[in-house]
């Protein structure tokens, strides 16, 4: 990444696949929309969840597991990946560096079902090596943005390679030739939305490289280049296996707001390790309301200004639940509702942990890892998903202070919220699955805290969660 102005985009991608599973950390603040750690966290007590008429198609049945004999591409594996046999070495070395590149996205990667997780696994390696381009502060601004344009067009040139990267992931750029056969090899439907949102995405890039985020318009675009785009690709993957109807990969505002959402989740949070790392991501019409200067707000005398201005902000964001309610609602495969839905009731849940929190300019906001790992279990159908979002709207409608400016805003956002999220009749117990498949969602959950518990507070993964 460039110097100067271009410190504001830092490391854009790291904060854009947020369709992983929680990790560990404990830092409410992650590096910025550029960088790594950024958490969706949850709080609050357990939802049941209730069987209804939105019925999910159950997932393939998983690979065999290490002790019958797979192998783990790399020692230790705590992102529980797991591959066949049958796979060639090109796209058995994909995983791999997925694997080292993502540690947790790998574990959600591979659940999902069929051809759809190795497209997903080359999307995100693909756009993993274009962030790792524009993050790489020693290739200066002539050389990036002609990169940043044009690195769609590698993907089709066999021998394109980046050698001179300083990046603790440029192996997924000097090896870009296996990641990009495997990428020819993937059905021309796959192909054309990968190639598609890394063009988008690299023109975004270089777009904010020397670009500060001004107004809220500005914010949504940035968002949007960051995450929006990484949901919109997904959704039309998920459309282009079959898994989904059409209709998931065709609705663009839908897909837009479902990476939008927890990207503004993440800056909101992120704003004190953001500032001391000399990032700024809050966008400057709002926080202008309330201090001369962004980092002002880290001032103890300012504590209620920048509590005000975070609401403002957490009232912004709201606005697009709705949408992912409605994104969710139309999901039929049980590996992708699992995929989507699970960032986004954490995201909810961290929304309301920051809202009128002081702490977040403060230090660390921690979330209970128990009660994450009760919504990884939980989140499983829509019903359960509508129960989630509602009580902590609810939440967050108990600690609205009269005197916020943003008070009336976000009642009414609330209201919106709860109209589409109230759930119907009583909720019973979650709904019955076959026992393997809990089993095996059981497992997923222990393994994936497993890493979750023992990884250090790094800046790679979009999600993370703090110790009680």
């Amino acid at each position: 990444m460039a110097s100067g102005p271009s410190k504001a985009a830092t490391s854009l991608f790291k904060r854009t696949l947020a369709l992983s599973p929680p990790r560990a950390g404990g830092a409410a603040g992650g590096s910025g929309p550029g960088g790594g750690c950024n958490s969706c966290c949850w709080a609050g007590g357990r939802v049941r969840s209730a069987s209804g008429p939105h019925r999910l198609q159950q997932p393939q049945a998983p690979p065999p597991l290490a002790s019958r004999g797979t192998r783990f591409l790399s020692a230790p594996p705590p992102s529980v990946l797991f591959l066949q046999d049958s796979l060639s070495d090109s796209l058995r070395r994909c995983y791999q560096y997925l694997n080292q590149t993502s540690r947790s996205f790998a574990a959600v990667i591979q659940a999902l079902d069929g051809e759809l997780r190795h497209a997903v696994c080359i999307f995100y390696l693909v756009l993993r090596a274009l962030d790792t381009i524009e993050d790489d502060m020693t290739i200066n601004l002539e050389t990036k943005v002609p990169m940043l344009h044009n690195f769609h067009s590698y993907l089709y040139q066999p021998d394109w390679k980046y050698m001179d990267s300083n990046e603790k992931d440029k192996q997924v750029l000097e090896d870009f030739p296996t990641i990009s056969l495997e990428f020819r090899n993937l059905a021309k439907i796959y192909r054309d939305v990968i190639a598609d949102i890394c063009h988008k995405m690299g023109l975004g890039m270089a777009e904010f490289l020397e670009k500060k985020v001004d107004s809220e318009k500005e914010w949504d675009q940035y968002c949007h280049y960051v995450a929006g785009l990484v949901g919109i690709g997904l959704s039309q993957l998920f459309s282009a296996s079959k898994l989904e109807d059409p209709i998931v990969g065709q609705d663009t505002e839908l897909a837009n707001s479902l990476g939008v959402f927890l990207q503004k989740v993440n800056i909101i949070r992120d704003y004190l390790e953001d500032e001391l790392e000399g990032r700024e991501f809050w966008p400057k019409e709002v926080w202008s309301k309330y201090a001369k200067k962004l980092s002002d707000l880290t001032k103890p005398e300012n504590i209620d200004k920048a509590v005000q201005c975070m609401n403002e902000l957490i009232t912004n964001a709201l606005h697009h639940v709705p949408d992912v309610l409605t994104y969710l609602s139309r999901l039929k495969n049980q590996s992708v509702f699992n995929f989507c839905a699970i960032p986004q009731v954490m995201a909810i849940a961290t929304l309301a942990a920051c809202y009128n929190n002081q702490q977040v300019f403060r230090g660390v906001v921690k979330i209970r890892k128990g009660q994450a790992v009760t919504l990884m279990m939980d989140a499983t159908n829509m019903q359960a998903v509508k129960a989630i979002m509602y009580q902590y709207v609810e939440e967050i409608h108990q600690k609205i202070p009269s005197t916020d400016p943003s008070s009336s805003k976000i009642q009414q956002i609330i209201a919106s919220v709860r109209s589409v999220s109230l759930p119907s009749g009583a909720l019973v117990s979650r709904t019955h699955y076959s026992p393997i498949y809990l089993s095996c969602v059981m497992l997923l959950a222990a393994l994936s805290w497993q890493y979750l518990s023992t990884v250090s507070k790094a800046t790679e993964e979009y999600v993370h969660t703090g110790e009680n």
